[in-house]
């Protein structure tokens, strides 16, 4: 996995300049069309993660790589991106287009905070195939801001920073179902919020040599200063899930994405992910996946 893409090396690479608000550590935002960009390289983009916020809106067959899973782009897509979640985009073709928005979190520092939202949180649905309809609306919405930002209208980040949350929230009613509106409220969602917070925090790994400290739920109970049987019983009560279990899915979640996109071999992705001998690793990985992690990485190659 490459370093981490920051505004500054995405305008380096893009105009060889960087913008001077983001010199001042400025809430920024910037809007970009596809077709420029995609004329100067059509491969795939690297897999990292990008340490700002991102919304776009493609034309064309493609496929979107995440860290557990791969989703195909039949015709078009809405796709949202956050700095903590790393993944790579990559064309079938060389008809593709569309727009990206840009913005870090301080350009919406004072209307809310952008990571409440679930199509930028971990577990929230980051991918909206889209019909022409819905993907008429959201082309409108991008023309809108490519106005906007061109205007002399004094308060016109006001009215972009409104243009992207008409992106969120019309994505989100797409499919409702899927989020949740309650906020953290009791005491067992309380628990289960931090506790994902320091699940997360371990990840992604960038070196053979970063070793995950947290482990097992006795390590997350003596970090969150309550009894393991507790941390046990909330997370139960919200997620319907076994500490245990929500541990072996993360693990294995990050192990798939070290032997799909690093070369280290699987004893130092074992390492990585808290296990010393590489034998138990394998044994790990095949009760959770089917194959060992060798065929694993064979099978996502070919």
């Amino acid at each position: 996995m490459k370093k981490d893409e920051t505004l500054e090396d995405l305008y380096a690479q893009i105009y060889d300049w960087i913008p001077d608000n983001l010199r001042k550590g400025m809430g920024h935002f910037n809007i970009f069309n596809l077709t420029d960009l995609l004329s100067k390289d059509l491969s795939p983009s690297s897999f990292n993660r990008r340490i700002y916020f991102k919304i776009t809106l493609v034309f064309g067959k493609s496929r979107v790589h995440f860290a557990d899973k791969s989703v195909e782009i039949k015709k078009q897509a809405l796709l949202f991106s956050n700095p903590e979640i790393p993944y790579s985009w990559e064309p079938a073709d060389h008809n593709q287009s569309g727009f990206s928005c840009i913005f870090t979190e301080s350009f919406f520092e004072e209307f809310g905070t952008l990571k409440d939202y679930p199509v930028f949180r971990p577990e929230g649905n980051r991918l909206y195939n889209l019909t022409d309809a819905q993907a008429t609306i959201f082309r409108s919405i991008f023309l809108e801001m490519f106005q906007e930002i061109d205007s002399e209208y004094v308060f016109k980040y006001d009215v972009l920073r409104n243009l992207v949350l008409q992106i969120i929230h019309k994505a989100m009613k797409l499919q409702p179902l899927q989020f949740s509106t309650q906020r953290v409220s009791n005491g067992s969602e309380r628990i289960t919020s931090l506790f994902m917070e320091l699940l997360e925090r371990q990840f992604p790994i960038e070196s053979p040599h970063q070793h995950i400290a947290l482990q097992s739920a006795a390590d997350y109970a003596n970090r969150l200063n309550i009894h393991v049987n507790h941390l046990n019983r909330s997370l139960k009560a919200t997620t319907k899930q076994r500490t245990k279990e929500i541990l072996a899915k993360r693990i294995i979640k990050e192990a798939k994405t070290l032997l799909r996109h690093t070369n280290w071999n699987v004893a130092q992705i074992g390492y990585c992910v808290g296990y010393e001998e590489v034998s138990n690793f394998s044994t790990f990985f095949k009760k959770h996946t089917g194959v060992s992690p060798n065929n694993f990485r064979k099978e996502e190659i070919v």
